[in-house]
């Protein structure tokens, strides 16, 4: 029988920990759609093995770390019995220190999630109660308070988690279902939960982890592969709108450098301009343009780039999923050794690497969008797509925005795993900084998202103003979909209003729904 956990937000949604590593669609399920969790049997035999190897090695008069002794570098006191339980909740209290504004519910949760599942493994000495008190937060709703500043990514997550953790104890505060922040104690009697009183190692066991990093990343790798598909839709609006040519994205051309991001990125562009009587009005010898400018032309070497760096960074992603990180850990034939998996380099590398492909595609959208307000540039076009340029301004002002934003992701993609800050008395004297990459990514993605629907927007007034000429089915399906929220071209109106609302329709995944509704099959 599995083990109890009873609350549920969405209770016919439910995800099972301990089986085996988990998915991301689980924690998806878990992070953004509430689903409740539920620790199996396997999960339950695993924790309580473990956990009588912990409680031998506590009774023994051979010091152990994190159960007979303190931490950090002041592992060398050894703890009497009678004092581990406060050594343990003092563990949790000193270490949520952290600062500034609360991180996002789904951060929150996923980080949970992810703590659930590494005491699942049996391999953290955790207590069956205190891994089922960790689900029953997630399963009531109850998301805890935690600071966006304090981890340095190793010796995992410390301050995030403890936050978290604190909650447990009864202290600190949350949010419940509703995003009300109150005192943890109130809701943990609303819910039905008792407080935990932690044991030995079991502080250890609830912070020492890599979750928050790893949490930030899956979402990121969902968000990212989303907005992938939404820069090739955007490339392909431009190209037609600049009158540009579709012959550079034929699949024989891309076998030529048979990298598969790119490959699917060029058949996604075919496809959206496949049919465009745009396009046909200027193809052929008669076409003024010789060659399209990169920005154009080579948008799938770069989409495509951004879109292999996605599938290495999956691969580190699923690795750690199959991850138990804790210090120390409770191996299978009952030593409990000291390691140091919890650091977080192979997070923070893949956290920056991905901010790169974010900010280059970024700075291409912006230079697309730059080529239809320059006359020079834009094939016939109207200055700054303006109603009527000189009194109007047009997008002008918009493509400033993007640029802004755009420079604010090339500040963004600068590493943040190749600092480290010495700590704990020197003993943590290398730390991986990957929470603060995984931070920074999460603004990356909220950057790009509005940047390419300044690109979209720009894009499809241009498709507009070549009327008569009709868009392909997939970005004319596009542009019908903005004309439900924002108008086409005129005279000067705020601009802010507009970008917003295309921002949220790129966010929700509208844009490339639209396109798919359309097409014969979905995009890659």
């Amino acid at each position: 029988m599995a083990a109890d956990v009873t609350h549920g937000e969405h209770p016919g949604l439910t995800v099972d920990v301990g089986l085996g590593p988990l998915s991301l669609a689980d924690v998806l399920a878990v992070a953004r759609e509430g689903a409740a969790v539920r620790l199996t049997d396997r999960a339950v035999a695993a924790i309580e093995r473990a956990r009588q190897a912990v409680e031998a090695l506590g009774a023994s008069s051979t010091p152990t770390y994190g159960i007979s002794t303190g931490f950090g570098a002041l592992a060398n006191r050894r703890i009497p019995p009678e004092m581990r339980q406060q050594l343990q909740a003092s563990l949790i209290r000193s270490h949520a220190a952290g600062a500034g504004q609360p991180v996002e519910r789904e951060v929150v949760r996923a980080l949970m999630l992810l703590r659930l599942s590494t005491l699942a493994t049996g391999h953290t000495g955790i207590r069956l109660e205190t891994a089922q008190a960790l689900a029953g937060l997630l399963n009531a709703g109850i998301t805890p308070v935690v600071p966006e500043f304090g981890s340095l990514g190793c010796s995992g997550d410390l301050a995030p988690l403890a936050h978290c953790a604190l909650v447990l104890l009864g202290e600190g505060e949350a949010h419940d279902a509703e995003g009300v922040r109150r005192p943890a104690a109130d809701l943990l009697r609303e819910a039905g939960l008792e407080p935990v009183v932690l044991e030995a190692k079991e502080g250890l066991a609830l912070i020492n982890g890599t979750d928050g990093m790893l949490g930030m990343l899956l979402l990121a790798l969902q968000d990212l592969g989303q907005l992938l598909r939404c820069a090739d839709v955007a490339a392909a609006m431009s190209v037609e709108g600049l009158l540009g040519t579709d012959r550079v994205f034929a699949a024989d051309l891309q076998r030529l450098r048979p990298h598969p991001g790119q490959a699917l990125s060029a058949a996604n562009i075919a496809v959206l301009l496949d049919g465009s009587p745009i396009v046909a009005s200027h193809r052929g010898p008669d076409d003024p343009n010789v060659q399209d400018a990169y920005s154009l032309r080579c948008a799938p070497q770069v989409h495509g780039a951004a879109r292999d760096t996605v599938d290495h960074v999956r691969r580190v992603a699923e690795r750690e999923l199959a991850a138990a990180v804790d210090n120390p850990v409770v191996l299978h034939d009952g030593r409990v050794e000291s390691n140091g998996n919890f650091h977080g380099a192979p997070l923070g590398y893949v956290l920056d690497f991905l901010a790169i492909a974010v900010a280059d595609v970024a700075s291409m959208s912006e230079r697309r969008t730059d080529r239809f307000l320059d006359r020079a540039r834009s094939s016939g076009l109207p200055a700054f797509l303006a109603g009527d340029p000189g009194v109007d301004s047009g997008h002008m002002i918009a493509q400033y925005t993007q640029a802004a934003l755009v420079s604010e992701l090339k500040r963004l993609a600068v590493p943040a795993s190749v600092d480290s800050i010495p700590s704990s008395a020197m003993q943590e004297d290398h730390v991986s900084m990957g929470w603060s990459a995984a931070r920074k990514l999460r603004r990356s993605l909220d950057a790009l998202r509005t940047v390419l629907a300044v690109e979209i927007l720009t894009a499809a007034r241009g498709i507009d103003l070549r009327a008569p000429l009709e868009p392909a089915a997939g970005t004319g399906a596009v542009v019908s979909l903005l004309r439900e929220y924002v108008e086409g071209p005129g005279p000067d109106r705020p601009m802010s209003p507009e970008i917003g609302l295309v921002t949220d329709l790129v966010a929700s995944g509208a844009v490339v729904a639209a396109v798919d509704s359309v097409l014969p099959t979905p995009l890659q």
